[in-house]
């Protein structure tokens, strides 16, 4: 059956994201739109140059919405980039504006396709898509801490030498400077990570080296922002991740930004089909607990900011 995926925006985090589909397959047809034309134009054609190469059988794109009719899964990427120093919340004002603009014309081209949204800060304006656009809930979430995640199990599988497909420990909270480590459910090998020992017998891991580690995946977008102006690779291929468990029907469990109450925040979830299925109830120790209701109080404040 054919799956199409619109990328919004052709921007760093947006051709990286249609490029990172196209290579692994998320879709059978990949379309980038954005309103500069001679821009997406060029990235369309790069793209479709390695065609031959790629799992992906279709790349399209332009500056007209039509190019996004019938899509089953929209990935938002546009947006206002993220300066050296400046935090995603300070952002929230300038993307809010887009996403007014834009969801309406796309829900009406692609009634029932499921949104993802990437831009930042991703929490707050996944709470305000929710409200611009009436849909099921789950059909609109964002990528959330999935890029955080994967920065932390990379982290972990340097400092062992392990491959961090094998370990298995989340980011949860809001994708930005509150966020933090679930650390009482964190396994290398079903083994605690707080248990893990070396070949020597010593405890791999002190409560400062937890700390340590946390505070580099946090604080990774600032450096890579610093050093070459946006991050990009990375969110692209977390976002395809997303995309093929969307499309492939995966119920896969990955900790995404989905509504609940008066916030989006991110927590491991069923992605499927039909998008967030289920937000999963996790166990969290008392400090877990208490970061994850400031997590929450902080998104609060900033949905308040814009409006909603």
């Amino acid at each position: 059956m054919p799956r199409k995926l619109t990328v919004i925006g052709a921007g760093s985090v947006g051709t990286a994201t249609a490029y990172a589909s196209l290579i692994r397959g998320s879709a059978s047809t990949i379309a980038l739109y954005d309103i500069n034309e001679p821009k997406v134009d060029a990235e369309v054609l790069d793209l479709a140059h390695g065609s031959q190469f790629m799992l992906a059988s279709k790349v399209m794109g332009g500056a007209d919405l039509a190019v996004t009719e019938n899509s089953d899964v929209i990935v938002i990427t546009a947006g206002a980039k993220q300066k050296p120093g400046q935090t995603r919340l300070d952002l929230a004002t300038q993307n809010v504006a887009i996403l007014e603009s834009l969801l309406p014309a796309l829900a009406e081209r692609s009634p029932n396709a499921v949104y993802v949204l990437v831009t930042n800060p991703v929490d707050v304006l996944t709470y305000v898509a929710t409200k611009i656009l009436d849909l099921p809930q789950g059909r609109i979430f964002g990528s959330g801490t999935v890029l955080d995640s994967s920065r932390l199990r990379w982290l972990i599988g340097e400092h062992l030498n392990i491959s961090p497909r094998s370990v298995h420990a989340m980011m949860i909270g809001e994708h930005g400077d509150s966020e933090f480590a679930l650390w009482s459910s964190a396994n290398i090998g079903q083994i605690p990570i707080r248990e893990w020992r070396d070949d020597d017998g010593t405890l791999a891991f002190s409560e400062e080296k937890l700390a340590s580690i946390e505070h580099d995946v946090i604080n990774a977008a600032y450096r890579i922002i610093e050093g070459k102006g946006a991050t990009n690779y990375a969110i692209g291929v977390s976002a395809a991740r997303i995309v093929e468990a969307i499309l492939g029907h995966h119920n896969a469990v990955l900790p995404v930004s989905s509504v609940e109450g008066d916030v989006a925040i991110s927590v491991p979830s069923l992605v499927g089909r039909a998008g967030v299925t289920r937000r999963l109830n996790v166990a969290l120790d008392d400090a877990e607990q208490a970061r994850l209701d400031y997590s929450i109080a902080t998104l609060q404040k900033s949905i308040k900011t814009v409006g909603y």
